[in-house]
C-alpha cells in the first residue's frame, strides 16, 4: 500500500478528485495518509475531515520558507509518505524540501507547459489568444513549474469561451490527468531521459 500526502491551500478540487479515485480503486493499492494545509479553515481541509482523512494545518504565515517546509516534511515522513501531491498549494517549495522527496513530488498546472507558467495560467492563455490550452502534471524541482512532464491533456479554446469557461473545462481535464500521472509514478515503469519521461 502506497501512502500519498496531499498539500493544499484552498478548496482542493484536485485533492477531492484524487480522494474519490483512491476510494474507487482507480488509484489501486494507495491511500491518502495525510492532508496538510498551510492555511486555517480551507475548504480542502473541511473536505478531508468529511471524508475521514487525517488532516493537519501548519500555518505558514510569519515562518521562513524552509522552516515551514521542515515542519511539513517531518509530518510527511512520520507517515512514510511515498508520493507528495500538490493540489492548489500556493507556496514555492524550498530546494531543501524538494531534495527530501526526489522524483516524488507532483504538481498540476493549468496550461500546456512550458507555456504560461506561474499564476493565472488560464487567463494568460486566453489573453494570448491560443487555440489550444490544457493542463500538465509534472515532477516538482527547484524551479517554478519546471520539472519533467508526466501527463498533459489538451483543451481546445472555443470561439465562445471566456477565461472562466476555459478554466472550467481545463479543470475537468486536470481531474483526469492527475490520477493518470499518480498511477504512472506509483507503478514506477518509466525513466527520465533528459527532460522526457519515457514509459518502459
Amino acid at each position: 500500500m502506497k501512502n500519498i500526502g496531499m498539500l493544499l491551500s484552498g478548496r482542493g478540487s484536485n485533492f477531492e478528485a484524487i480522494a474519490k479515485n483512491v476510494a474507487e480503486r482507480r488509484i489501486p493499492d494507495a491511500r491518502i495518509a495525510i492532508v496538510i494545509s498551510n492555511k486555517h479553515e480551507t475548504a480542502g481541509i473541511e473536505t478531508a475531515r468529511r471524508l475521514g482523512l487525517e488532516s493537519l494545518v501548519i500555518p505558514s504565515k510569519g515562518m521562513q520558507r524552509e522552516e515551514h517546509d521542515r515542519a511539513v516534511a517531518a509530518e510527511l515522513k512520520k507517515r512514510n509518505v511515498d508520493l507528495v501531491c500538490l493540489a492548489g498549494y500556493m507556496r514555492l517549495l524550498s530546494p531543501w524540501f524538494v531534495q527530501q522527496f526526489p522524483r516524488r513530488i507532483l504538481n498540476i498546472h493549468p496550461s500546456l507547459l512550458p507555456a504560461f507558467p506561474g499564476l493565472e495560467a488560464q487567463q494568460q492563455a486566453f489573453a494570448y489568444g491560443v487555440k489550444v490550452s490544457g493542463c500538465s502534471v509534472h515532477f516538482v524541482d527547484e524551479e517554478l513549474d519546471h520539472g519533467p512532464i508526466i501527463v498533459q491533456r489538451a483543451v481546445n479554446v472555443q470561439d465562445g469561451d471566456d477565461e472562466h469557461t476555459l478554466a472550467a473545462r481545463i479543470l475537468d481535464q486536470e481531474h483526469i490527468a492527475y490520477t493518470e500521472a499518480i498511477n504512472v509514478v506509483l507503478e514506477g515503469n518509466f525513466q527520465i531521459v533528459g527532460r522526457r519521461l519515457v514509459r518502459k
